[in-house]
């Protein structure tokens, strides 16, 4: 029912330092410059693949007056990139050592060889080795970047989520959208929505701490891409499930539509069917310009007024 991760969503404070970290540190593609449509003097920006796959997308708003987070519960708190082999992991710890991005060196995660680290506003990443396994057929890594070919980040893989109920959020992945546990103990249990396929899975971790107070670098929500069930149909099982939802949004790229669990953390569920990024521009202008949906064409003056010049923060 769900195919896996559509993309995920965070918060920055500041898009210069944000785009040097994802483009020329992590080597992925800025595929789209656009806006939040609900507040238009907000950038929202895309990093991913060649063309912003599904299941790729780490995408940004901007919002240059935000504080710090504070860490705690109820919160999507890491999210696992994958790469192509163990001898991958040591490459980019020699690379984020080499480029003073402070890491815990190679471990595990989730039962898997890793290595974790942070950006520079304290989201917590995570790379993992896909040991040579198949990735969906779209998937497409960015050869434009000083990223050995061989060791470049594949797609996404792993998302944390931390909550004070746990058996909640698992009953919800299972019961509605299909979710298999892979594996399970008193604080941790692991969610596939493809059996066992890590590029759909989601690491949930119990605690009793604080709720998260978001910030820089804190995760908004996580999308997920339905397989065929179209979203209307989706909205009407929220809804009998007890779930505020948004109702279905047009944002031209995908439709969607939100909703909290019961902890409080934020899904969005995109549409089976999608333009993709390439609907307003070619493979090779991803990412150059600001694209608004053919709903904001008429006000880009408007809008362009309100944002700082691209060519200020790239």
């Amino acid at each position: 029912m769900i195919r896996g991760h559509h993309h995920i969503s965070m918060f920055t404070k500041d898009l210069k330092e944000n785009n040097h970290f994802y483009t020329a540190v992590l080597g992925l593609r800025r595929v789209k410059v656009s806006v939040n449509q609900g507040d238009t003097g907000m950038y929202h920006v895309f990093y991913g693949d060649r063309t912003g796959s599904a299941g790729n997308d780490l995408t940004f708003f901007e919002i240059p007056n935000i504080g710090a987070t504070r860490k705690g519960t109820d919160s999507i708190s890491g999210i696992a990139l994958l790469v192509p082999s163990h001898d991958s992991l040591l490459y980019w710890q020699e690379r984020l050592d080499r480029l003073e991005v402070k890491n815990e060196g190679i471990g595990h995660y989730a039962g898997r060889d890793s290595l974790v680290f942070r950006d520079r506003e304290g989201l917590k990443l995570i790379l993992i080795n896909h040991e040579g396994d198949l990735v969906p057929d779209e998937w497409s890594p960015w050869g434009g970047n000083d990223v050995e070919a061989e060791h470049r980040i594949l797609g996404m893989g792993t998302v944390e989520m931390t909550v004070e109920d746990k058996e909640s959020l698992v009953s919800l992945l299972e019961d509605l959208f299909g979710y298999k546990k892979a594996g399970e103990n008193d604080e941790t249990a692991v969610m596939q929505s493809v059996e066992g396929e890590v590029f759909g899975e989601i690491l949930i971790r119990q605690s009793r701490a604080d709720k998260e107070r978001p910030g820089k670098g804190s995760v908004h929500h996580l999308a997920i891409h339905s397989a065929d069930r179209p979203l209307e149909e989706w909205d009407r099982l929220l809804k009998e499930k007890g779930y505020r939802t948004t109702g279905v949004k047009d944002r031209y790229y995908f439709e969607s539509l939100y909703f909290r669990e019961d902890n409080g953390v934020m899904f969005e569920i995109v549409g089976p069917k999608a333009r993709g990024f390439t609907a307003d521009s070619s493979v090779g202008d991803l990412g150059d310009h600001l694209d608004l949906p053919p709903f904001l064409e008429p006000e880009r003056g408007e809008i362009e007024a309100k944002l700082r010049p691209i060519e200020e923060w790239t």
